[in-house]
């Protein structure tokens, strides 16, 4: 399900964002620098796709079909005189379409996937709240980065087990598709099962 319509700059990225998770980036290509410009001036956010064919740095990637607004929390030069941002997950989308703008900048159309309903976290799910209250045991900070956890909320375990576990970026990618958040914690019971 999606709702309405929109144009978003794209940053492909051999990672996937997912909703409410933090990315460092670095920023030294002139379209990106003009994609941060453009997203400070209209106080907009732009999209974060996996790579699914090309590189990071160069020509236009091909991104994944499904990706994540990115919205600036941060920015500083770094030691090395590079733009040093910290974006965070927001809004999940659905590419409609996409074109590269004359300085290398793709562009699309992007079709808004809906918030994530609030849904308890059901009882065969149980062990994925406690596998994620264990690994934010481990991290130090952990209290700081997620102040007010929501164990009891499927979206946000599920979210949160995708930033954190050791998951192949493909994997992150599934999930990120997926609209209903006990699908994703079912998907991440398999994942989790594999390994």
């Amino acid at each position: 399900m999606t709702e309405g319509a929109d144009h978003l700059p794209l940053f492909p990225l051999r990672t996937v964002l997912v909703p409410g998770a933090a990315l460092g980036l670095r920023v030294f290509e002139p379209r990106y620098l003009d994609l941060v410009r453009e997203c400070g001036r209209r106080g907009t956010g732009f999209g974060v796709c996996l790579i699914l064919d090309g590189d990071e740095v160069g020509a236009p990637a091909t991104p994944a079909g499904f990706g994540t607004e990115a919205v600036i929390e941060d920015f500083d030069i770094g030691g090395d005189g590079l733009l040093a941002l910290r974006v965070r997950g927001a809004r999940r989308f659905q590419v409609r379409r996409t074109r590269v703008r004359d300085n290398g900048l793709i562009m699309a159309d992007v079709g808004w996937r809906a918030a994530d309903p609030v849904v308890d976290l059901q009882p065969e799910h149980a062990l994925l709240g406690i596998v994620l209250r264990k690994i934010l045991e481990q991290i130090d900070g952990a209290d700081q980065v997620f102040p007010e956890p929501h164990f009891d909320d499927a979206a946000w375990v599920g979210w949160r087990l995708a930033e954190l576990l050791p998951l192949e970026q493909p994997q992150r990618q599934q999930l990120l598709q997926l609209d209903d958040p006990d699908e994703r914690l079912e998907t991440l019971l398999r994942l989790v099962d594999e390994d």
